[in-house]
């Protein structure tokens, strides 16, 4: 019975030791990798109005070269007291690793249904943020592979839209993209929304230039800049295409409008 339990190899056969780690044939050691992770491409963005909010994604899901299917949302409704979310005032964009994506939207969802059904009343969307940022940073050790972003209406009917990073950092911003194809859409962002760089023609030379007066864009401006922003980057990024689902929340509920896009 002891042999069972012996390091003896002779008498309980090969044994694995760290002081003896495998090796390949040029007598390097072999090194053992568990990567859970995967990138399954896509974009989203997302830009508050005065008293709405735009939340846009493709719907391409990838893996390297391959594309797996066509139609993959990854803009959700979030909160809603029936399956269809038809009174939903929050929404979720997730992209990354879409298995990880699908996990946080389904867990962000169940705590939005709780709070309703213990307070009679639905989270607000500062509320829903700070639990995400929870969530998130409870799982920093093993963290989502994934980009959120976070929109709905405040207290007071204005756009909010919220960004995190993967443990649960997050700021409100006026706007904000990310996934494969987020630095190619947010310096266009930067400039059309938050009106970076943009100068009153004939105001001066050099820094005596006067800064355009940033102004409130209206829901038609902002649903054309999110239109010419994907445009722009699946000529530029394989990743990034096929179809454009935009959700746009205001005091009346969640629109959602899907636009094809290029498919090559």
């Amino acid at each position: 019975m002891s042999a069972m339990f012996s390091q003896n190899p002779v008498m309980n056969g090969p044994n694995y030791s760290f002081s003896e780690a495998p090796t390949t044939a040029n007598g390097n050691f072999r090194e053992h990798r568990f990567n859970p992770y995967s990138d399954n491409g896509g974009s989203t963005l997302a830009i508050a109005g005065h008293d709405f909010v735009v939340v846009a994604g493709d719907t391409r899901h990838t893996s390297g070269y391959s594309i797996n299917t066509r139609m993959s949302p990854k803009v959700f409704k979030i909160g809603g007291t029936t399956s269809s979310q038809e009174d939903a005032r929050i929404v979720l964009s997730v992209v990354g690793f879409m298995a990880d994506g699908e996990a946080l939207k389904d867990r962000l969802d169940a705590v939005c249904k709780m709070y309703q059904y213990r307070h009679g009343k639905p989270i607000t969307v500062k509320a829903c943020a700070q639990r995400l940022a929870t969530i998130l940073y409870g799982k920093r050790f093993f963290p989502y592979y994934s980009h959120a972003i976070l929109g709905g209406l405040d207290e007071d009917g204005t756009g909010a839209v919220y960004s995190y990073d993967p443990v649960g950092s997050y700021e409100r911003e006026q706007c904000r993209a990310g996934g494969a194809a987020g630095s190619l859409i947010m310096p266009f962002l930067d400039n059309q929304v938050n009106f970076k760089n943009q100068f009153v023609p004939g105001s001066g030379e050099g820094h005596a230039l006067q800064e355009r007066k940033v102004v409130p864009l209206s829901r038609h401006e902002v649903l054309n800049l999110v239109k010419d922003a994907f445009d722009g980057a699946v000529e530029r990024h394989i990743e990034v295409g096929d179809g454009l689902q935009m959700m746009i929340i205001t005091k009346d509920g969640v629109e959602e409008i899907l636009v094809p896009l290029k498919k090559d």
